[in-house]
């Protein structure tokens, strides 16, 4: 039975959930995080993307938020999604990311930016040059270029396809018997700069091996299976970490393209990354927060309006069918939208991104209560994520976090 929605008006009585952006739990939306010192201990600028997309800017931004160094943030603007703004060209003319000013001193490359930070706040655990790190970070580059080989070069064999899975699971292998031969879950006997290094591609080979390919690495390595549970422990990484979904779609144009290999398992995958059900996904493992609708409605809410004019329906038929996917998330109960806005609340599940809009299972309650909306109208799908390049959506549109 339909019921009732839920008004704007009454949905943003329910929008409680608040963090200390901060000095709080690590968070994409920070644009200054203090760790509850002062703003005078402000030494560190770190330039990363405003989507949360880039790896090494993860790397950087992790570092930064386990030693709680104070810094802020400037988000710029990465090549597959748009213009590289003139001001961030004239101090990085390259336009890389990241970048990282400290003191005044512009430092480029993932690396040598952590050098550079350790120099001057000391080293995570172990440092980059550690004899016991120098073997880690080449068997981290090992691992990369075979999830590459494998993922980004289309197989011309079902042959091709299987020597290129054998020799990334060599390397795994390889990993997993690092893993094993540590005391706990880390890379070290202790968490280091190794697992810093190591967790960007490991969630993004995680994610794209699992959609293109059929191979869940989370699920066929147990040491890396234990590895994730005991990053997600930390609540740095909680704050950083992406999903399926997100990885999926914004990779293809960073690396030149993802090839599917085109099984069935491969196919199976595909639905459930794109349609649901997205609980069960091997992309997480720790338990739902409480507050995870509440955080999905209340940065709906706080984007309401880009929300709507991005969306390429009509702005009254989407309010509604809107209102109805929140009504459903926050209160569970059914409230049929209006015809024609199964496309307009698909368009919008296929473009929410983990972590720059919402946490994870935020999230994936947000995408859960928009598709069984949507389904309750028709089959209608959004304009296709673009494979080339993300340039559908301006992240100018949602700059206010």
């Amino acid at each position: 039975m339909s019921v009732t929605r839920l008004s704007f008006p009454e949905l943003e009585t329910l929008a409680t959930y608040q963090i200390d952006r901060v000095n709080g739990p690590t968070n994409a939306q920070a644009d200054l995080r203090l760790f509850g010192k002062s703003e005078s201990d402000v030494r560190v600028t770190l330039y990363r993307d405003h989507h949360a997309w880039c790896p090494y800017c993860q790397k950087v931004w992790l570092w930064l938020e386990e030693k709680q160094i104070p810094y802020q943030i400037k988000k710029v603007t990465m090549f597959c999604y748009g213009n590289k703004e003139g001001w961030y060209k004239s101090l990085v003319p390259s336009g890389m990311l990241p970048a990282l000013e400290l003191d005044g001193r512009v430092i480029t490359e993932s690396d040598d930016i952590l050098l550079a930070l350790e120099r001057t706040f000391g080293t995570l655990g172990y440092g980059l040059e550690d004899d016991k790190v120098l073997p880690l970070r080449r068997l981290e580059r090992l691992l990369f270029r075979a999830w590459c080989s494998w993922l980004c070069s289309r197989a011309t064999s079902s042959g091709d396809e299987q020597r290129q899975r054998d020799q990334f699971k060599v390397v795994v292998g390889k990993v997993e018997e690092v893993l094993g031969s540590t005391p706990g879950a880390y890379f070290l006997d202790q968490f280091s700069t190794v697992d810093v290094i190591f967790t960007p591609f490991l969630e993004r080979m995680n994610a794209s091996l699992f959609y293109y390919k059929g191979y869940s690495l989370r699920e066929e390595n147990p040491r890396l299976a234990d590895w994730f549970a005991a990053m997600e422990s930390r609540e740095t990484y909680r704050g950083t970490q992406s999903d399926f979904h997100t990885h999926a779609h914004d990779l293809p144009p960073q690396l030149g393209g993802c090839w599917s290999n085109g099984e069935q398992k491969t196919k199976n995958n595909q639905v459930q990354v794109d349609s649901g059900p997205w609980f069960g996904l091997p992309d997480v493992s720790y338990p739902e927060p409480e507050t995870s609708r509440a955080e999905a409605l209340q940065r709906v809410l706080k984007h309401r309006a880009n929300i709507i004019k991005v969306n390429p329906a009509d702005d009254k038929l989407f309010e509604e069918a809107l209102s109805c996917a929140l009504t459903y998330m926050m209160t569970g109960e059914v409230c049929v939208p209006p015809p024609g806005s199964d496309v307009a609340l698909r368009y919008l599940r296929d473009r929410i991104s983990v972590p720059r809009d919402m946490s994870i299972y935020a999230g994936k309650r947000l995408r859960e209560a928009l598709e069984a909306t949507a389904a309750l109208v028709g089959n209608g799908q959004g304009t296709p994520i673009p494979v080339n390049h993300r340039r559908d959506q301006d992240p100018a549109n949602f700059g206010k976090k």
